[in-house]
């Protein structure tokens, strides 16, 4: 069957998938962050006004802040990351510094939230375990199809939350291929759409757990299809990160002793420290049947380790995810995302894990187009786009590797501008789950 063909047929599938689910009262669980997000209207032309308000140094020479303390720093921080054309996040000691640049809109941010969110648009249930609990962070996490669970323990809603924690903001700013940025004589074109994450850490610094939420999964570890770990990244002391982990490492026995056949799934991120990443990854991804990245993180996690790789050469990628699976002892095997393919290298699954890429690049590609989490009448419009030339070359030169029983490899469905970049990643990671039942 052609590639075109099998996204037609997983499409078609995707109601007998979601019911399947539904009828036998399963759901992925999806930890562990949440937080509000600040949407910004990002305007380049209020950037490039900034820089003439503000900046005398040339636009080669500006570095991203460690800390965001002045404008100064913001506005280097920004010019850095639209120059590279990546996606990071880069913490604020006072939000009010930037709080009026931009026209702004509230959002959901977290990977387990927002993925949480692209699988009720499509009526898929899960379950979430929240950090920041508060009212505007309830709100729009609101559906039928999301739960959590209460302090007593029990299957709620989130209307039926009691905030218990100090909220948490991240701004987000979106960036477009294309744009001019420029001072002076100096200008440059931001090669790649991608998107700049601006957090002033409250909650998250520690991932305060609620122990009903893992007491709960332990207890009916049967309707749980996967358990989806993710973010530790904002954890800046590895005492904290260490305790986090250790009981995390205690609740997957217990998960794994109830269910055998569930699918334990960590989503990478970009850590605000390499020693705080180094630590996690030795610590929790021997536990784990699979890692979760895109190509940035993996670029990141070879460079900790000294194996530097070329991710636009997709054996160079194919040789790094062999690398960290080996090294670091992942149970099954890694996937790798990107706007041109997703990729899983490992051992065979009992899932259909090119049909979960499928789904990952399908919900994907509409957040990219929409800017919203992808109804299947939206997910229906993605059948007709082209797929990407990059993604079908890298998937014919695995076929003709060595590597070709080793790899998955499916091209996305391309566009060349996203609306959107934000949450790209969680909605993949989403549309993975459901091929776990």
């Amino acid at each position: 069957m052609k590639m075109e063909e099998k996204y037609v047929d997983c499409y078609n599938n995707m109601d007998k998938a979601i019911n399947h689910r539904q009828s036998n009262n399963k759901m992925p669980a999806m930890g562990y962050t949440s937080n509000l997000d600040v949407l910004c209207d990002f305007n380049v032309d209020i950037i490039n006004d900034l820089l003439e308000e503000y900046m005398e140094e040339e636009l080669s020479q500006m570095k991203p802040a460690k800390v965001i303390n002045t404008m100064e720093d913001f506005i280097r921080t920004v010019v850095y990351f639209c120059r590279e054309g990546i996606g990071g996040e880069v913490d604020i000691a006072d939000t009010k510094l930037i709080e009026h640049i931009f026209p702004t809109k509230y959002g959901m941010g977290g990977t387990a939230t927002q993925g949480a969110m692209a699988l009720a648009a499509i009526e898929c249930p899960s379950l979430v375990h929240l950090t920041d609990d508060s009212k505007e962070v309830c709100d729009i996490l609101d559906s039928p199809y999301i739960y959590t669970i209460s302090s007593n323990g029990d299957l709620i809603h989130t209307n039926q939350v009691s905030q218990q924690v100090e909220q948490e903001i991240h701004f987000i700013l979106q960036f477009k291929k294309g744009d001019s940025i420029h001072l002076k004589d100096e200008s440059f074109e931001i090669p790649s759409s991608n998107r700049l994450i601006i957090t002033k850490i409250t909650v998250n610094e520690t991932v305060p757990f609620s122990k009903p939420y893992f007491q709960y999964i332990e207890d009916n570890a049967k309707q749980i299809s996967s358990n989806v770990l993710s973010s530790f990244n904002a954890i800046k002391y590895t005492d904290v990160l260490m305790e986090r982990l250790n009981f995390v490492k205690q609740h997957i026995k217990k998960y794994r002793s109830n269910n055998p056949s569930g699918i334990v799934f960590f989503e990478d991120a970009h850590y605000h420290s390499d020693q705080v990443k180094k630590q996690c990854m030795e610590t929790i991804y021997a536990e784990v049947d699979i890692v979760c990245m895109n190509e940035e993180e993996l670029d990141q996690i070879l460079k900790i380790y000294d194996f530097p790789i070329n991710i636009d050469d997709i054996i160079s990628c194919v040789e790094g995810v062999k690398f960290i699976k080996e090294h670091l002892n992942i149970q099954k095997g890694v996937i790798v995302h990107t706007k041109d393919y997703s990729m899983y290298v490992g051992e065979d699954l009992q899932s259909d894990i090119e049909s979960g890429l499928i789904y990952g690049n399908m919900l994907a590609t509409t957040k990219a187009i929409f800017g919203s989490y992808g109804s299947k009448q939206q997910i229906e419009k993605t059948l007709e786009l082209p797929l990407s030339e990059i993604g079908m070359k890298n998937k014919e030169i695995i076929s003709n590797s060595s590597y070709h029983n080793k790899a998955v490899i499916v091209p996305t469905k391309y566009i060349d501008k996203p609306k959107y970049t934000i949450g790209l990643g969680d909605s993949f990671v989403a549309g993975v789950q459901i091929c776990f039942i």
